[in-house]
């Protein structure tokens, strides 16, 4: 992997990120479900990163956001994206890793996303049986990792916006 700068997302970066990912996935990506558990919810702080490469260029980005599991807290990854010009240089990678590591740090217990169960199974990721998404969510491509041993162990229910 080419030498990249990653650092938290700042506020000036916002709009950028917004425009890689707006390149990167489908016309209408904010109208997922996902995208309603992230209205009007701040990504949590110092887990969302951003890629430069040397000419400052934005390459790659990933957020995380607060969400609850019936009683319980968990981050939700995503949108992970790299810019197509650094695609398959093992960013993405490097940018789920770094991230999910900052959140155990942060003492966070588990991650979840909505994603392709066997892309994301290479980073510990495996399918949550009983945690339900909103609708229209396909249950198979719902994927958690604990952070800690145990920490999925026997969590179901809905998942549903930050409140706190």
């Amino acid at each position: 992997m080419q030498h990249f700068a990653i650092r938290p997302e700042e506020p000036q970066d916002w709009w950028e990120v917004e425009a890689l990912y707006d390149l990167c996935f489908a016309p209408g990506r904010e109208a997922l479900s996902s995208y309603r558990l992230r209205d009007d919810v701040p990504p949590v702080a110092g887990l969302s990163l951003v890629a430069r490469d040397g000419q400052g260029i934005l390459a790659g980005a990933i957020r995380f956001w607060p969400v609850h599991v019936g009683d319980h807290d968990a981050l939700l990854l995503g949108p992970v994206a790299v810019h197509p010009t650094h695609q398959g240089e093992g960013l993405g990678g490097y940018l789920i890793h770094s991230g999910v590591e900052t959140g155990r740090e942060k003492g966070w217990d588990r991650v979840m996303l909505v994603g392709d169960a066997p892309y994301y199974a290479r980073f510990g990721f495996t399918p949550l049986t009983g945690v339900e998404m909103p609708p229209p969510t396909n249950p198979e491509r719902v994927l958690g990792m604990a952070l800690n041993p145990g920490k999925w162990d026997n969590i179901t229910g809905a998942v549903t916006r930050w409140t706190r």
